[in-house]
């Protein structure tokens, strides 16, 4: 990999790659992604030597004072290269082809009537932050809103580096514990709400014949405000194949709509290809990392306690008014560790 790296160093200086800026812009990706593994490599070895030469002082060496500095040094330069030596294990691991894509997101209300949308308000409310956070760009594509302020569906795009890898970890059934308003006597309900994290697709990914999709225009419907207009700009797109069907209405153009409802029906029609021609692969990755099912239950907002528990990893945080503040990394964090650590246990 070092000399790989090397070699896209200097490939990156010839003036026939620099004309070519598409093949500049990958070979410089390249490049950048390698960067990072070389860099530990160089730290490992650089503390493999230091402890050869503190074993080669040990073996001339016959002051004491300087033998027990050797010592020293070379405990200190063997920790440092086991610890980097396990970065590295980690870093070399197989990633998913999808981690450096922006996502796609769709929250759907469960069961809990108004309270479930006014969860799935909150989840995307959570998720509008955690974007803002990291400087990531969030665009709605769909938005299915109540009167009272919840959301039964909405569909969204968080565009972004590595958008992929941080959100991968949210699909599936998120429910909550709480003391609605509506609630004279002060009992917990429980509802919930599915969430699913699509990997967009790219053009190159899915070409999607004309003659296997039927288009329809519509109204917006909903409750009112930004998301809705009284003119017949709403697409629904039916994918006749597979009876996939997509819609957008954000926007106050059709052309816009339907641009916005064909990127989230390839992005479906990449997961549902992707898990076709994997289904022995995705089979391991499943007993691996868990399904990402939406029918499993994988977290609990509990009000009452203020606490968020991820039940794939048993971690709970007292922390819960942050957490759907955006503020998750603590969570993600160590949802991606659990996932490299299985992985590096399966290599």
């Amino acid at each position: 990999m070092k000399a790989h790296y090397e070699e896209l160093g200097e490939r990156l200086s010839e003036p026939a790659v620099i004309a070519d800026q598409n093949l500049f812009r990958e070979l410089a990706r390249e490049h950048s992604q390698l960067g990072e593994i070389v860099s530990v490599y160089d730290e490992y070895r650089g503390a493999q030597e230091a402890a050869a030469d503190c074993r080669a002082l040990l073996e001339e060496e016959s002051d004491a004072e300087l033998r027990e500095l050797a010592h020293e040094e070379l405990r200190e330069a063997e920790e440092r290269a086991a610890k980097l030596e396990e970065e590295l294990k980690l870093m070399l691991l197989p990633k998913d082809p999808n981690d450096e894509r922006s996502v796609i997101i769709e929250i759907r209300a469960g069961i809990g009537g108004d309270e479930a949308a006014l969860f799935g308000a909150t989840l995307f409310r959570m998720y509008s932050r955690y974007a803002e956070r990291h400087g990531f760009k969030l665009e709605v594509i769909d938005m299915n809103d109540t009167e009272i302020g919840g959301i039964k569906e909405a569909v969204f795009q968080i565009n972004g580096k590595a958008a992929y890898s941080r959100m991968k970890f949210e699909s599936g059934v998120h429910r909550v514990q709480r003391v609605p308003e509506t609630e004279s006597q002060g009992r917990i309900h429980t509802s919930a709400a599915t969430v699913a994290v699509l990997p967009e697709a790219e053009d190159v990914d899915v070409v999607i014949d004309p003659n296997d999709i039927r288009v329809d225009t519509y109204r917006s419907s909903g409750a009112g405000g930004q998301h809705v207009n009284k003119t017949s700009s709403a697409i629904r797109i039916t994918h006749l194949p597979t009876g996939i069907v997509v819609q957008s209405q954000d926007e106050r153009s059709q052309i816009q709509n339907r641009e916005k409802a064909m990127r989230v029906l390839k992005s479906r029609l990449y997961d549902l290809y992707s898990s076709q021609a994997h289904d022995a692969e995705a089979e391991a990755r499943r007993q691996m990392v868990g399904s990402g099912d939406r029918s499993a239950k994988i977290r609990t907002y509990n009000f009452p306690q203020s606490r968020v528990t991820d039940h794939r990893i048993g971690l709970t945080l007292y922390k819960l008014e942050a957490f759907i503040d955006g503020d998750m990394d603590e969570m993600i964090d160590a949802l991606i560790l659990d996932e490299r650590m299985k992985l590096l246990q399966n290599n």
